[in-house]
């Protein structure tokens, strides 16, 4: 019988489990949640007592078909930027505030003019700092500073510890030195950096699985609990983008795109987060906050029509919408740095606003706005020949043909959709088995399809596109 390694990803919407052998896939489970109800405007919470129910959920859903006294590791997978606050009995003294929330926006505004460096809204430091203002009660009992998959991590193995690729999305933490940076936690609290983990390698177990927990999730007692990452770390292992060349996009109610470096990935203008990966390299990432949610506003002002039939409708609209331009915005925007900002409709004439030309719309702005985005990235030095695309949206294959138009560049939708899960399952393959993440990688990707390749006329057009879109932005937003 061979061994099984276990991948947990926990996400805002709910916890994907897999189980893989040495070269398949052989168990898969999942468990859904929501956040917590009635929260003032642009908070976003979840407790984590609910990741772990979730976790044991999709455990034992597994062990009901697979033997899993054969699971020799468990990497996990967790939803960035979260704020895990512990008291110094390392129990849980509020909801975590997730990625999404905004309510930080101030805070994050004033790390920003102090630091003179970007500390986006969606970074935990904005929400320590908020902590201490708001929360001043919780704030004083303040003593371990955890991420949502650190806090896993935690109740797996009893150790308090944190990874760089997580932690360089935290806004406390240097890159290039893979270090804390002491002056942005004395920035928040001349106490923070005490209350920080230890930092762990990518190779190596940053804990073993404790007694208590293995009898809560029925799994050998004492196996490693790599260190995993955030879940755009271990999407990169899990959809290959750990080697130059090759770029991750990401496409769900938010969109990622992050590729491969040897080397830091410093942007002075903050768009590109500068983050470690969870294999030693470099993940330059970039984050847009409106993509799978804007398709969904659009079918909700049609009533009758939904995704694939407008779609379909919107196939026979000719690329550039004739003039039809979206600025796609309806949640605010982390790139570019527009929070407050809403969508906005631009070259409306008669017969525009039709559901095939609405839809056509909201998909070519979502589009150019990661086109921009990921123009910034080349214009840092990565090379992005090939882009692998996972998520809800890789469904749609006219999106997918789009892409390739905007991006130019050839986009591959992969078989597996749960690139994050399967990231963390090989992390733990790894860190048990050595060898070469990368191959290791590799022997798992496999792609659903045939590639979608850039076609030159309609790059043209959506170069013409992108230019009026980025004047567009300037003009209504001033960015």
């Amino acid at each position: 019988m061979t061994d099984l390694f276990l991948g947990l990803d926990v996400g805002t919407q709910g916890t994907k489990a897999l189980l893989v052998d040495e070269r398949a896939i052989v168990g898969r489970a999942a468990s859904a949640y929501e956040l917590l109800p009635d929260l003032p405007p642009g908070a976003a919470e979840q407790h984590p007592e609910t990741w772990w129910s979730a976790v044991r959920a999709c455990v034992r859903e597994l062990g009901q078909s697979v033997d899993l006294a054969r699971v020799r590791g468990i990497g996990v997978s967790g939803q960035q930027h979260g704020f895990v606050a512990l008291d110094a009995a390392r129990l849980v003294l509020r909801p975590a505030k997730l990625w999404c929330d905004t309510s930080t926006a101030a805070e994050a505004r004033e790390l920003t003019q102090m630091l003179g460096r970007a500390v986006p809204t969606g970074f935990t430091a904005s929400k320590i700092l908020w902590l201490k203002r708001h929360e001043p009660q919780h704030f004083a009992r303040l003593a371990h500073v955890l991420l949502p998959h650190d806090w896993l991590n935690f109740r797996l193995s009893g150790e308090l510890a944190m990874e760089c690729g997580d932690a360089s999305g935290t806004g406390l933490f240097d890159p290039a030195a893979r270090a804390f940076d002491a002056r942005a936690c004395y920035a928040i609290d001349e106490s923070l950096a005490a209350k920080l983990p230890r930092l762990v390698a990518p190779e190596e177990p940053m804990g073993r699985l404790t007694k208590a927990a293995a009898s809560e999730l029925g799994l050998p007692a004492g196996i490693p609990i790599a260190p995993g990452g955030g879940d755009n770390m271990c999407a990169a292992i899990g959809s290959g983008a750990t080697r130059p060349g090759v770029a991750t996009l990401s496409l769900g109610t938010s969109a990622t795109v992050f590729a491969y470096a040897r080397t830091p990935v410093l942007d002075p203008a903050g768009a590109i987060a500068p983050f470690c990966d969870s294999t030693g390299g470099y993940l330059p990432l970039l984050c847009v906050m409106n993509a799978t949610g804007v398709l969904h506003e659009v079918a909700r002002a049609f009533p009758g029509e939904d995704l694939e039939s407008l779609t379909r409708a919107a196939r026979d609209v000719a690329p550039g919408c004739d003039g039809l331009l979206f600025l796609p915005y309806l949640a605010g925007e982390r790139v570019p740095d527009l929070p407050q900002a809403s969508g906005t409709l631009l070259g409306i004439r008669p017969g525009s606003l039709t559901p095939a030309r609405m839809f056509r719309a909201a998909l070519e702005g979502v589009s150019l706005n990661l086109a921009w985005g990921v123009e910034r990235l080349r214009a840092l030095g990565l090379a992005i020949d090939s882009v692998r695309l996972v998520g809800g949206g890789a469904k749609n294959e006219l999106w997918a043909s789009m892409l390739a138009d905007c991006l130019g560049a050839r986009v591959q939708r992969l078989a597996e959709s749960e690139s994050a899960a399967l990231g963390a399952a090989l992390q733990a393959a790894w860190i048990v088995r050595r060898g070469s993440l990368d191959e290791l990688a590799h022997r798992f990707v496999g792609f659903d399809g045939v590639p979608f390749e850039p076609d030159g006329a309609r790059v043209a057009v959506y170069r013409d596109a992108l230019a009026r879109f980025r004047k567009s932005v300037e003009r209504v937003h001033g960015a």
